[in-house]
């Protein structure tokens, strides 16, 4: 093949038709037009000698060569993006955009003061917000959209992890429970009427595998996939949420909640930020990274603070 002869635009394009797997998708993904996009398909299947995209029904599907090419395409492209790293990252003046995936409780926690401090140093600046949907969902296409993770466990591949802040799990009841106190003894806790929060990736609640851990069982009576529906479904019921305490502690006044100790106590929660190895250079993705330490370890008292 002739490379001097080869539009590298045209890889651009190759990359969002694999991504996409639909013409109309990888145009809008790309900022073309639906017949430039077909134009560049067809371009693309002359130089590879392969269809690429085939229709099997109502669908297009990619062909065993185009599912070939993805892995060693994103890789090149990351590659030659990096080429066209700035030595440095001019926040105030950057419009850049930064798409982070998180869970809703990191959500409540973060962003408002995160914001806060980016209106300030970096007014132009775009987050994206993408709800945590477990690992599973870390296919290499996917992990190449993201700029930041923040979440428990352990790494996600070809991510660096750092903690982030750290957190317990408490009682909420709305105020003025009736039970609310008592909640402190392990047979009314395990027999109170609980919100499980079940996150899209997860088969239960983080809770209740602990506690089946233990040989117990608590009392589920509705199943929600947020920690923030959890609050607000409490707040106007007497349902009893097992969630993190800073939290509750975010919501008491809104909300009208109160925290309870719980009588068993599972332990320090650690939630973790994790950056894609791609990135670690990356004067931008730096710079939003102190941020989002920063922000994270203010939560912690001092002495809790990572070294």
């Amino acid at each position: 093949m002739n490379l001097a002869a080869l539009d590298l635009n045209l890889l651009v394009a190759l990359d969002a038709l694999l991504l996409e797997g639909n013409v109309s998708r990888a145009a809008m993904r790309i900022g073309l037009s639906q017949p430039a996009t077909s134009h560049a398909l067809q371009r693309l299947r002359d130089v590879l000698g392969d269809p690429l995209l085939v229709r099997v029904g109502a669908r297009m599907e990619l062909t065993p060569r185009a599912q070939a090419l993805r892995g060693p395409l994103s890789q090149a492209l990351d590659q030659v993006r990096g080429l066209f790293i700035p030595d440095d990252f001019d926040a105030i003046s950057s419009e850049r955009q930064f798409r982070l995936m998180m869970p809703d409780l990191a959500v409540e926690l973060l962003i408002p003061p995160l914001m806060e401090r980016i209106s300030a140093l970096a007014p132009n600046i775009r987050l994206d917000i993408v709800p945590w949907r477990g690992s599973a969902i870390m296919t290499a296409e996917f992990a190449r959209m993201l700029d930041l993770v923040i979440s428990i466990g352990n790494s996600f591949k070809g991510f660096h992890r750092q903690l982030l802040y750290t957190d317990s799990d408490a009682l909420a009841v709305r105020r003025g429970h009736a039970i609310g106190a008592k909640l402190k003894r392990r047979d009314v806790f395990l027999s109170a009427r609980h919100v499980a929060v079940v996150i899209r990736g997860q088969n239960e609640d983080l809770i209740d595998g602990w506690l089946r851990s233990k040989g117990l069982e608590r009392r589920i009576a509705l199943v929600v996939p947020g920690y923030i529906e959890a609050l607000h479904i409490v707040s106007r019921t007497d349902l009893v949420a097992f969630v993190p305490r800073r939290l509750i502690a975010a919501l008491a006044g809104p909300l009208s909640l109160t925290t309870i100790a719980p009588p068993l106590d599972p332990g320090i929660d650690e939630q973790f930020m994790f950056y894609p190895t791609r990135a670690q250079f990356d004067p931008g993705s730096i710079w939003l990274r102190n941020l989002v330490l920063e922000t994270g370890r203010a939560l912690d008292p001092p002495k809790r603070r990572a070294v």
